[in-house]
């Protein structure tokens, strides 16, 4: 048994050393540069009524998103936009604020969340939904985020307060929300952005971006229920 454990070692053989040249394209000061998957990994998060999405952050800056100044390096960043008010009180709209924030314009914000662990251990609570993207999709997808957010005179985005949970921001967006510019149809122009096909008035609602998400054309494939969360009255709710 603790022969079949161990490592075996190489037999010595003649080395015989070859000369390299760095100026070959796939190399950078001497050492080899890793080649990338020609395909990233993104996922579409939802709730009962809202929707977002979550993309490799590696991915997104090098494609040419512009994070906030001080904005930390992470593995993923989850993102979602809507209307300011809804973001900045932390809680749902009063169907009054709602009705005013559905029929006039109002301010809106694009929330940006980093964070490093596996999407469903940080997402438990939100139905998870992932899809192969083609790498070269990334400048399309950053230009897109890029034109959610409004910069300064040094082209970084505005933030205007903490995100609405983790360690985010809320960024100062120049769109106007109200319907049908709403938070649902933003997330299908996302995925429209990583080469999906989309219907905007199709997703008015949250089962309406799911209908299409899951189209054979656009490929996500649910990777995650929701857990179930617990009313203070006893009812059950998601």
């Amino acid at each position: 048994m603790l022969c079949s454990c161990s490592i075996r070692v190489p037999v010595p053989t003649e080395v015989k050393r070859v000369a390299v040249s760095v100026d070959q394209p796939h190399l950078k000061g001497g050492r080899a540069e890793a080649k990338k998957d020609p395909d990233v990994l993104v996922w579409l998060l939802a709730d009962e009524l809202h929707t977002g999405m979550v993309f490799p952050y590696e991915w997104l800056i090098e494609s040419g998103f512009q994070p906030p100044k001080g904005f930390r390096k992470s593995k993923y960043v989850t993102l979602s936009w809507g209307n300011r008010e809804a973001y900045v009180q932390e809680a749902w709209l009063t169907p009054w604020q709602a009705i005013r924030a559905l029929c006039a314009p109002s301010p809106s914000v694009l929330e940006l969340i980093p964070f490093d662990y596996e999407v469903v251990d940080v997402c438990p609570y939100q139905r998870v939904w992932r899809k192969l993207v083609s790498r070269d999709h990334g400048p399309a997808v950053a230009a897109f985020l890029n034109g959610c957010a409004r910069h300064d005179a040094n082209g970084l985005p505005w933030s205007i307060g903490k995100s609405s949970w983790g360690k985010g921001v809320l960024l100062d967006s120049p769109h106007s929300y109200y319907l049908p510019r709403i938070c649902n149809v933003w997330t299908l122009q996302a995925m429209e952005a990583c080469g999906c096909t989309i219907h905007p008035w199709g997703g008015l609602t949250a089962g309406g971006v799911i209908r299409q998400a899951e189209k054979p054309e656009n490929g996500f494939e649910k990777v995650w229920d929701a857990y179930r969360i617990e009313s203070p009255e006893g009812a059950v709710a998601h």
